[in-house]
């Protein structure tokens, strides 16, 4: 346990609905994160995956401190974030900082690229003394393949990889061991895609970081993450290394989020065992009883609408699936 760096212990974000517009109730809530148990050791990439709406942008929020978890906690070198106040909690946040998703509004228009990255010595002075920030940030820029002569450009003037390369610098600034990558990539072309997470696994060789790296696309996740937590309707439902999670997929809803990544080779298109699920998502203000995933499941029996399955692993599965009926299955996908 000494190589964990962060670890999320019954994790809840719950948003309450209310009525009424003077006086408001309380009617019901949004369960975007429901329990969730999560690890990250020293050095390593920790995918998680799912559908849009599943909870994995408020799960990146809540490891940041960017929301207040309903319950539950987050512990970051064996503090947890949750209960600090003040400047504990101030100094904690340097070793933990967030990539966002969408290069376009997460810069500042108004500020030069040397305001944005400077900002957290603003913030955290003890990092690097103010006579030496602007040397600082040069030398992030150029870490991040920039040229440190465009200091003194706005976000206006860059394209969106190269912004995307200005949020990274921004985050290696304090020098933090986690980095939270909330789909860094699904905003930027393909071609600048593989840019940006070659970019990634360098920087994590250089400076050993460990990641959250966030994404709906599981080609991009299986190229960078060691290990993969699937997420539907707030909550993990599968976990496991790469192999155990694209070759031997147990949860079927792992089984058909594989099923429909594009293959690129005709050849193998005939030979993939289609899986079309049926229905939409439920609400998470409603979630279904027991399994959350059995209204759109072709495994589901009476038992999945009466007991909740735990994520555990099962003699019928090497690694920890939630579900009552969990087998493996060949899965053919892209590389």
């Amino acid at each position: 346990m000494s190589d964990v760096v962060l670890e999320t212990k019954g994790l809840v974000k719950h948003f309450p609905i209310t009525q009424g517009i003077v006086f408001k109730t309380r009617v019901g809530a949004v369960r975007a994160v429901d329990g969730v148990d999560l690890q990250l050791r020293r050095g390593e990439t920790l995918g998680v995956v799912g559908e849009s709406g599943c909870g994995k942008s408020t799960l990146a929020k809540l490891l940041v401190g960017l929301e207040k978890p309903t319950a539950g906690s987050v512990q970051v070198r064996n503090e947890d974030m949750v209960r600090l106040r003040g400047g504990a909690l101030r100094r904690a946040r340097r070793h933990i900082q967030m990539v966002l998703q969408d290069p376009y509004t997460s810069l500042n228009p108004r500020m030069t690229v040397g305001d944005i990255i400077g900002e957290p010595f603003e913030i955290h002075p003890e990092v690097t003394p103010r006579k030496g920030r602007e040397k600082a940030v040069q030398d992030l820029l150029d870490t991040v393949g920039l040229d440190p002569g465009h200091i003194n450009r706005y976000p206006h003037q860059f394209s969106g990889g190269q912004r995307q390369r200005i949020g990274i610098a921004r985050a290696l600034a304090l020098k933090p061991e986690i980095i939270v990558c909330d789909e860094p990539v699904s905003a930027l072309d393909v071609s600048i895609q593989a840019q940006v997470i070659n970019l990634l696994e360098s920087l994590q060789d250089e400076f050993g970081l460990s990641y959250i790296f966030i994404a709906h696309d599981l080609s991009v996740v299986r190229h960078i993450a060691d290990r993969v937590a699937v997420m539907y309707l707030g909550k993990v439902v599968e976990t496991g290394n790469d192999e155990q999670i694209y070759e031997q997929p147990t949860h079927p809803y792992t089984q058909a989020l594989l099923s429909a990544v594009p293959v690129p080779d005709p050849r193998l298109r005939g030979r993939r065992d289609q899986i079309v699920l049926e229905g939409d998502v439920p609400s998470p203000a409603n979630p279904p009883s027991g399994c959350r995933f059995r209204t759109r499941c072709w495994k589901a029996e009476d038992i999945c609408a009466e007991e909740e399955p735990l994520l555990q692993i099962r003699e019928s599965s090497a690694h920890p699936s939630a579900c009552h009926f969990a087998r493996p299955r060949d899965v053919l996908h892209a590389s």
